[in-house]
């Protein structure tokens, strides 16, 4: 009897201490990432972003498909009393068919010294030297007097840019060729003048269709995709170049 008694006070001995061994082994356990948590934790973040995230989407695209009419007023008064939609200036503008075999004049009027001048520079495949030196005293800078040898690709894509936009009226030059001390000046008075502009290489121009809007000569002379085109929608004018083709 006495022996069962020790045996099982030896027993009892060591289940106590297999028990704060296990007691002890669970309070560490939760302190440890297993697979399974790893997963639910990501599972909840990844749920949880998508669904800002597409708040966030419907707000802007809900902006953008209906403007405040603050907006759309400033856009009307901008475009000349017309307010075309955002997505029809996005749109690329096909490539339209040129006519290439025409005699190609230009009418022109220097919005500066009001001088005009009506020439036909270009006509059975070649350009016309005679025309091309009026168009280069015409174009020259109004600023000092200083002329340069004008590009002829230059007149071919505002003849073209015409003709797209429907337009066969005398077109107002505004600015041509500069020398580097004017357009020096100009950039030093101004923000929207560049200091390397194409304008002093002799290969862009500043010009108005009147009574086309401005959004149209845009769109007319970047479908040719044969240089630079600035749209200035405040003041009324595109800028047209034969540099590398380019949009602002």
């Amino acid at each position: 009897m006495r022996s069962f008694v020790l045996s099982l006070a030896t027993l009892l001995a060591f289940a106590g201490t297999g028990f704060a061994q296990t007691n002890t082994g669970g309070s560490i356990a939760p302190k440890v990432k297993t697979a399974a948590t790893a997963q639910t934790t990501s599972t909840k973040k990844k749920t949880a972003a998508p669904a800002k995230s597409a708040t966030v989407t419907r707000a802007a695209a809900q902006q953008k498909k209906a403007p405040p009419a603050s907006q759309q007023k400033m856009r009307a008064s901008r475009y000349g009393g017309f307010a075309p939609a955002a997505a029809a200036l996005a749109v690329p503008v096909p490539t339209p068919d040129l006519d290439l075999s025409s005699p190609r004049s230009l009418s022109l009027v220097n919005y500066n010294t009001k001088e005009e001048l009506t020439v036909t520079y270009w006509s059975s495949g070649a350009y016309h030297r005679s025309a091309l030196d009026q168009l280069n005293q015409f174009l020259r800078d109004t600023r000092t007097s200083a002329a340069t040898e004008m590009d002829p690709l230059l007149f071919d894509v505002l003849w073209h840019t015409a003709r797209i936009s429907g337009y066969s009226g005398q077109i107002e030059v505004l600015s041509a060729f500069r020398s580097p001390e004017s357009n020096a000046w100009l950039a030093s008075v101004s923000r929207g003048v560049a200091r390397d502009s194409q304008h002093m290489n002799g290969n862009a121009m500043d010009i108005r269709f009147p009574g086309v809007p401005v959004f149209r000569i845009r769109q007319a002379a970047r479908s040719l995709n044969m240089g630079g085109v600035g749209f200035y929608p405040r003041s009324g004018f595109v800028h047209i170049d034969t540099g590398p083709v380019r949009y602002w």
